[in-house]
């Protein structure tokens, strides 16, 4: 196995930037799995244990980045740094996906993506709208922003967050910077992204020893709220889905990822995980979960179904 620093350019000519691993296994041109992480996490937090994973078990490449404005990536130039637009990140996969097929040792008609989280729902959309995609592995994903907010934002909190939304327009329009909020808190009464504990415990615990920074533009909320990544799930098929979903998940609530997983088409597959949001990504449920992912990925992507 080897793992290989890269970068590649997105259609609007931003540098984004990640690791290609090769698997020892592959001959000649290889499926690869493109990969990218949730709301304002980078790649060094987890998902160099999955990439790993995945090209010891399987003769396939994987290509995992990190998305623009955060960690290595660049970010276009006048736009700042933090900010999430979700429609961009889901163009700037398929920019990764453009990358991947222009790799000699990438067979172009097997690219599988996997998402978790926010990029959980990205991977919903981009895999019916990018033909070129063969496998969607969606992992405790965010599926409805407009219900995601409303279970994790108090009433009071929201009218809160609606005149700072307001405010913010108006000062960016006036070219002053623009405002920030802490991804997470370990005060549940100030606001935040993320205001639940175990995103405080996940994201305080790479603080110390990754680059990854707490926080994130008012934007970034504001335009999370809007976005329905499920609105499209079920033109997904005849390409295949894995959805993993977390039963005691407060972060992006099972019942939501269930439903837009009950009206996706076959074929399909779920994976039900007896745990919480981050527990899906190391610990105990690793093994179990990254080994139903690579049995999905054997016999869609490097079998052929």
């Amino acid at each position: 196995m080897g793992r290989e620093d890269i970068e590649f350019k997105t259609s609007d000519r931003v540098t984004l930037r990640g690791w290609f691993y090769s698997s020892d296994s592959a001959s000649g041109k290889a499926p690869c799995l493109v990969m990218s992480h949730g709301f304002t996490a980078l790649k060094e937090m987890d998902l160099d244990a999955f990439a790993e994973h995945f090209v010891s078990k399987l003769p396939i490449h994987v290509l995992v980045y990190d998305n623009r404005g955060f960690g290595d990536s660049d970010v276009a130039e006048g736009e700042p740094r933090y900010e999430i637009i979700p429609m961009v990140q889901c163009s700037d996969m398929s920019d990764a996906i453009t990358y991947a097929v222009s790799r000699p040792e990438v067979d172009p008609g097997r690219i599988g993506i996997w998402g978790s989280s926010y990029s959980g729902g990205h991977v919903l959309y981009v895999g019916a709208v990018d033909r070129r995609v063969t496998a969607v592995l969606s992992q405790v994903p965010c599926v409805s922003g407009w219900d995601n907010f409303s279970r994790l934002v108090r009433p009071d909190f929201a009218v809160g967050f609606n005149a700072t939304f307001a405010a913010d327009r108006v000062a960016r329009a006036e070219g002053k910077e623009p405002g920030y909020v802490p991804v997470v808190d370990a005060d549940p009464m100030k606001p935040s992204a993320l205001p639940t504990p175990d995103s405080y415990e996940f994201f305080t615990k790479w603080e110390s020893k990754s680059s990854w920074k707490n926080t994130v533009t008012v934007k970034t909320i504001e335009l999370f709220r809007a976005y329905e990544p499920q609105q499209l799930i079920d033109k997904i098929a005849p390409t295949p889905l894995l959805m993993t979903v977390a039963r005691g998940d407060v972060l992006t609530p099972a019942d939501l990822a269930l439903g837009a997983y009950a009206r996706a088409k076959e074929p399909k597959q779920l994976q039900l995980l007896p745990c919480g949001h981050f527990e899906a990504y190391a610990g105990t449920y690793f093994e179990r979960n990254a080994g139903t992912q690579a049995e999905f990925l054997k016999k869609w992507l490097v079998e052929g179904g």
